[in-house]
């Protein structure tokens, strides 16, 4: 026994220090650290301008698109546009999102589903969105309708694609383990399918929410009156650049708050799980 303790005590550390355990963690969150990378843009964006290395026809400088933003602020054109695409973009938004997590749900827990549903979406997911605007424009009108239905299939297909992956991925010991426990289908559907869905449904809503107005600048080109992109459409023609940049930061900005939000709602609804990014 003593000398298998002799043995091993060198072992441990040939100069006696114990060697400090390396971290492989990304560190500590970095408070407002998203936002980084869009001011270190906007800081080249004013550097370049003010240097004059942009053309200002093409590439306005940002006290400049400020100043239009501002002025259409002011004129009141710029908030009713900005209202009817927040509209536009979430009607769409729920109607796809509803139909994304019902579906995947029906899919996910039924093999009948699954042999209905998964393979018209993926034909569906093959098909561009966008190239589906003519048929639609025949079938629903040029109003309102069509653009609400093109951005809710924007929408539904990442939603379902990746919730409908994380039910496939639930490991079956937990419904063996359900099985066992007697569990009825509403406290199974509860307690396993939705924790272990819910990783991947917050994936789809953000690629949902950023699909929205990605959408959404598309068809408010296509014989709207209102909405940022209709803002942009008219400012191309009469060559504002100044004009579309603004609708373009909006959009930007709009996409990032979103998804900031389903991200610190995704943190506190998965607290339970330790993650690298946590």
């Amino acid at each position: 026994m003593t000398a298998t303790a002799t043995t091993l005590v060198p072992a441990a550390g040939e100069s006696g220090r114990v060697r400090p355990r390396r971290r492989l963690s990304p560190g500590r969150r970095l408070p407002a650290a998203r936002l980084a990378g869009p001011l270190l843009l906007l800081a080249a964006w004013a550097a370049a301008s003010a240097a004059g290395r942009l053309d200002p026809g093409a590439i306005p400088a940002p006290w400049t698109v400020l100043d239009t933003a501002v002025r259409l602020w002011t004129t009141g054109t710029l908030r009713t546009d900005i209202l009817t695409s927040v509209e536009r973009a979430g009607y769409g938004f729920v109607i796809g999102l509803t139909a994304g997590v019902l579906l995947a749900l029906a899919a996910g827990l039924s093999r009948a589903g699954e042999a209905l549903i998964d393979g018209t979406v993926q034909i569906n997911r093959a098909v561009p969105t966008l190239g589906l605007i003519p048929l639609f424009i025949l079938w629903l009108g040029i109003g309102e309708t069509f653009k609400i239905a093109v951005i809710a299939i924007v929408v539904y297909i990442p939603v379902y694609l990746n919730t409908h992956a994380a039910l496939s991925a639930i490991d079956s010991r937990y419904v063996e383990l359900a099985e066992v426990l007697g569990l009825s289908r509403l406290r199974f559907v509860r307690e396993i399918v939705i924790p272990g869905a819910l990783p991947g449904f917050f994936v789809g809503l953000r690629l949902g929410v950023t699909g929205s107005w990605l959408g959404l600048v598309v068809l408010e080109q296509i014989n709207a009156t209102s909405g940022l992109g209709y803002m942009m459409f008219q400012a191309q023609n009469y060559g504002r650049s100044d004009i579309i940049l603004v609708g373009l930061l909006i959009y930007g900005v709009f996409g990032l708050v979103s998804d900031t939000v389903v991200r610190r709602i995704e943190r506190r609804v998965l607290s339970w799980r330790r993650t690298l990014s946590s």
